[in-house]
C-alpha cells in the first residue's frame, strides 16, 4: 500500500490501519448519497481523518477503477464538480464488508 497523506489525531498515526477505514466509510457514504471529493474531506474530517485532495482524490479514482463508484460530471454555475455514488457491486461490496466490520468490533470492543 503506499503511503498516503491523512494525519490522525491518536496516537500511532498508522496510515495502513486506517486507510481502509477511510474507504469504508466513503463507500458507506457513496450508498447512501451522491459525494464529492471537498464533501468527503469535509465528513472525513468530521471524525478526526485530515485527508488532503492528493490522497482522497486517487482514492475515489481507486474505488471507482475497481467497480465500486461512478463518476459524473456536474454543472454547477460556472464550475464542474465530479459526483459520485456507488455502484451495484459497490454496495455489495459494503454489505460484504459490513458484517466483516460487526465481527470485529466484537473482537475487538465485547471481547468474544
Amino acid at each position: 500500500m503506499s503511503k498516503t497523506n491523512i494525519e490522525y489525531p491518536m496516537p500511532g498515526n498508522d496510515r495502513d490501519l486506517y486507510s481502509g477505514l477511510i474507504r469504508l466509510h466513503v463507500l458507506h457514504h457513496a450508498v447512501r448519497e451522491p459525494i464529492f471529493g471537498l464533501g468527503m474531506a469535509d465528513e472525513l474530517a468530521r471524525h478526526g481523518y485530515r485527508i488532503s485532495p492528493g490522497t482522497l482524490y486517487p482514492l475515489l479514482h481507486g474505488l471507482e477503477k475497481r467497480g465500486y463508484l461512478r463518476s459524473t460530471a456536474v454543472q454547477n454555475g460556472k464550475s464542474r464538480r465530479k459526483v459520485y455514488r456507488a455502484t451495484a457491486a459497490g454496495r455489495k461490496a459494503l454489505q460484504l464488508a459490513k458484517s466483516k466490520v460487526r465481527e470485529l468490533f466484537r473482537e475487538l470492543i465485547e471481547g468474544k
